[in-house]
């Protein structure tokens, strides 16, 4: 297995790309993550021609643009799902190089995908612990196995109160009879619970109803509260100005422009996206 590749104390050089302005949170903080220079293609075609990005602590950055803007391929650099043909990825200063999802993961970095990589047959207590199974203590656990459920549901139970998410009490509940907001809770609270740095959330409200979409949002201000940065990609423009402390708007392959929801109206980041508009 390939492992997380970290550079020496020599990675936190002076060689920060620029930022727009304004753009960058008054404290001047170390990034959790950072992305400098992202370059990847696809033949000829240019999925990021140079993109930065920068994640605080305690902040949603939104991630906004047409398609083909970059947004998906620019996630999936970050998180190992693609490797970058140039450029350079920082977690909290340190320089890092993802082989594989698992490596993103095992720094502290979880995605929840759009298409809920949940299993409907189990129940939410084994969808949160997938693949992080707890096994019994004893001869039980370590020869034949056995998973120790009770303490899985007792676990999944109070990271679910953590989070304030009330709609989930029985954590035996098989996920199949769940709302897809119910559905995509298990989900954030799932990358909430292993994810010790960064959460990628991408479309997390897509096809979900109002009621389950503010449910979701009410979740991402939550994982904030408690510190947690959060990365926010939405063709959603209402839900993503709703939650977000900067916006970074992505056009063909490039980053176009970094604003706040708070100063920036959604006119004028469709505006940027579209081109109409230069910052």
């Amino acid at each position: 297995m390939t492992t997380v590749s970290v550079n020496g104390p020599g990675a936190t050089s002076s060689t920060k790309g620029p930022q727009p302005e304004g753009a960058r949170p008054a404290a001047e903080a170390t990034p959790v993550l950072e992305a400098r220079g992202l370059v990847k293609a696809f033949g000829h075609v240019v999925g990021l021609a140079g993109v930065d990005l920068q994640l605080y602590q305690g902040e949603v950055l939104g991630l906004i643009g047409d398609n083909g803007a970059g947004k998906s391929t620019l996630i999936k650099c970050l998180t190992g799902a693609l490797q970058p043909d140039r450029g350079e990825l920082y977690l909290e200063g340190r320089r890092v190089s993802f082989r594989s999802p698992l490596d993103s993961r095992l720094a502290g970095i979880e995605t929840v995908y759009q298409t809920l990589a949940v299993s409907p047959a189990l129940d939410i207590a084994s969808n949160m612990f997938l693949g992080r199974e707890i096994r019994v203590k004893g001869f039980m656990g370590t020869v034949f196995r056995k998973l120790d459920h009770r303490a899985m549901r007792k676990q999944a139970g109070e990271q679910m109160s953590r989070l304030g998410i009330a709609t989930l009490q029985d954590m035996g509940q098989h996920v199949e009879t769940l709302s897809g907001g119910q559905r995509q809770a298990v989900a954030v609270a799932r990358a909430a619970a292993f994810g010790s740095k960064v959460i990628v959330l991408d479309e997390p409200t897509a096809a979900l109803g109002v009621r389950e979409s503010n449910q979701v949002l009410d979740l991402v201000r939550r994982l904030r509260d408690h510190g947690m940065p959060v990365i926010l990609i939405s063709h959603n423009m209402p839900h993503v100005f709703e939650v977000a402390d900067r916006v970074q708007i992505q056009r063909l392959g490039r980053c176009a422009g970094v604003v706040r929801p708070a100063e920036t109206s959604m006119e004028e980041a469709v505006a940027v996206m579209t081109g109409a508009k230069v910052l």
